[in-house]
This record gives structure tokens, sequence and C-alpha cells, in this order.
């Protein structure tokens, strides 16, 4: 049986050599294909780091510093989730009358299949690219640092972007939805989620830990699903939570279809909101104003986030290092409504 290589043998790779030297990836690919655009003293770090790592450029990298077109690269992780509509919304208001094209890839929150896009699109030379997260697989980030043209990573907030970002912090909104819900007076809270990528993780991670400082939590009422969300699974979920825990008098809805689809369950039940059980959303898209009673929510600029991202995006192609602001937390806002309205 052949040995398996040792990790101590791996070849060094841009990133690497980027968090060696503490700049970013960005940084050490411009570095090593126009050095003229990078500091002397980021130069500096850089050489070292790859004097001291024996990094050697990618080839088939190298190639992609031919001529680019006037396409901007959009990877997002479905294009029916009406949660993204308002960051295309934003992106779209951003890039019109300029002479860019939106070309759209949708990942279907596979990081596969988000690589294999990437690898797609930069081997068609985009203007720029613009990711969703922080997720992306190593070979993925090695593409994306090794790009010859500007990245944003988009609707998160939190790590050391590969070259810019913009977004919130979902673990915060989470703990915000929580310590509404207790200020309010509710006493055993729950939560319910799915789809469960990263994003929606660290706000349940948020709500957990906010009710765990209370001395609120109980690990049966978080009840999650890898399906994708529906105001059909929001009903049933909030069912599963109940069977686990009749006493539950609260419950954080990780998005607005699953808000709504409790707040129907609970009226089916003939259960009291915001009386006998508050209910607190997540995105606050336009219908979770219009329900009866309306639900709080954890409302995300998801607008503006594309608009700043489009912004950021040609202002660094039509100008390297023009953008000063390069990880950007938009914040959240706590949309306080009559679904939590009960007092302690």
């Amino acid at each position: 049986m052949a040995k398996r290589r040792s990790s101590s043998s791996r070849k060094p790779t841009l990133v690497d050599v980027a968090k060696a030297a503490n700049v970013s990836a960005i940084t050490v690919s411009r570095t090593i294909r126009s050095p003229e655009l990078v500091s002397p003293q980021m130069r500096i770090r850089v050489e070292e780091a790859i004097r001291k790592l024996g990094y050697s450029p990618d080839p088939a990298a190298s190639a992609l510093a031919s001529k680019v077109t006037y396409n901007i690269g959009l990877l997002l992780p479905s294009l029916t989730n009406t949660v993204f509509e308002d960051v295309l919304e934003g992106i779209y208001q951003g890039s019109e009358d300029t002479r860019f094209f939106i070309q759209i890839g949708d990942t279907r929150y596979s990081a596969l299949k988000e690589e294999a896009l990437i690898g797609t699109f930069l081997r068609q030379k985009p203007a720029g690219l613009i990711v969703t997260g922080f997720e992306q697989t190593e070979k993925a980030r090695e593409m994306l640092a090794a790009a010859h043209c500007p990245i944003v990573q988009i609707m998160d907030f939190g790590e050391p972007p590969i070259d810019m970002a913009v977004g919130f912090d979902h673990e915060a909104a989470g703990y915000a939805a929580a310590r509404h819900l207790i200020e309010c007076g509710y006493r055993t809270p729950g939560a319910v989620g799915a789809r469960l990528d990263s994003r929606s993780r660290r706000r349940l991670d948020g709500f957990r830990k906010a009710c765990q400082e209370a001395g609120l939590w109980d690990e049966r009422r978080m009840v999650i699903t890898p399906q994708s969300s529906s105001v059909g699974l929001g009903r049933h979920l909030l069912e599963d939570l109940l069977s686990r825990d009749q006493n539950v008098d609260a419950v954080f809805c990780n998005n607005d279809d699953l808000g709504i689809g409790a707040l129907m369950e609970a009226q089916r039940r003939l259960i009291s909101v915001p009386e006998q059980l508050g209910i607190c959303s997540f995105h606050d898209m336009e219908m979770t104003q219009h329900m009866h009673p309306a639900l709080t929510a954890i409302a995300t600029p998801r607008f503006q986030i594309g608009k700043m991202a489009i912004d950021m995006l040609l202002s660094e192609i039509e100008e390297p290092h023009s953008v000063k602001r390069r990880n950007i937390d938009t914040g959240f806002k706590l949309v306080v409504r009559a679904s939590t309205g009960k007092q302690a």
C-alpha cells in the first residue's frame, strides 16, 4: 500500500504565503504578477514569506492573467430563495449604465459545485467576482486568491476576506433575537432551522448562546433539518418542537418562511400569539409585516449588501487598492412587531 503523503510535505499554497506574510491572498497574487501595484513594505513581507515557504506560483493560474472581459461573475447559493432577490436588485442597480454585465451561477448550496463554477468563471477571465460567504473549499479559495480580478465575498462577516467582503454577523443576529425574547419575559424559548448552511448554523449558535447565558436553554427545544425552507416546513417544525416540549413559549425561526409557517401552525392550534407563544423571524421579507399579528424579525440589509458589493468591485476594477474599507459589517436591525408583544 502506498504511503500517504505527510502534511509536512504538502506544497505551500498562495494562501499559506498570505498567512505567513499577514496580508490578504490577493496582495500576494498582485506582488507576484504586478509588484508595482503593491507598496514596498508589503512587497518585502510577501517576498520573504515566499522564500521561507519555498512557494512557486501555479502555471495554470498564471494563464489567467491575460486580457479580461466585461463580465462580472456572481455566485449565489440559490436562485429560488427570495432572500437573494434584494441582493440581486442592489447589484443590478449598481451596475446599470456601466460597461459591465452580470453573469450568475447557482451553487445550490454545494461547496463542490461552487468550486467548479469558480473555475469555469475564472477561465472566462471576468473583470471581477462576487461570491457568497466564506465557506469555500480549499481549492476554491486558492483559485480565488490567485485570480487576476477583484473579489467580494457577501452576506457574511467575521473572517478575513480573500480580498474584500461585505455582510453581517449571523451569530450576533441570532443572539440578539434570543435576548429580545428573554427581555419580553419568555422563559422556555426554542428555535427551528432549515437548510443549515454555515450562516444558518451560526444564527442558531448565537440564539443558543444567549439562552444558555440566561440559564434558559434546553437542547430538546432546537429542531433543525437540512431540508429546503418553506412555509409548510415551518408548520411541521413548530409541530415537532411542541411535541418535544409543550411548554415552549417562544420560537426563533432562522428565516421568514419558517416564521410564517410557525405562525400559521400556532393559529391552527388556537395558540395565542404573542400571549402564549412569541415568534421572531429572520431577514424581514415584506410579507412578515403583513401577517396578523405582524412578525417581529431580524431585518438584514440585503439590497445594501448587493449595492455595496458591486460598488466596491467597480472601484477596484477602475483603480486597484482604491477601496480602503475592505471588510464591512453592515449590521442588522431588530424590528419589533406584535408577534412578541408579551411583557415581563
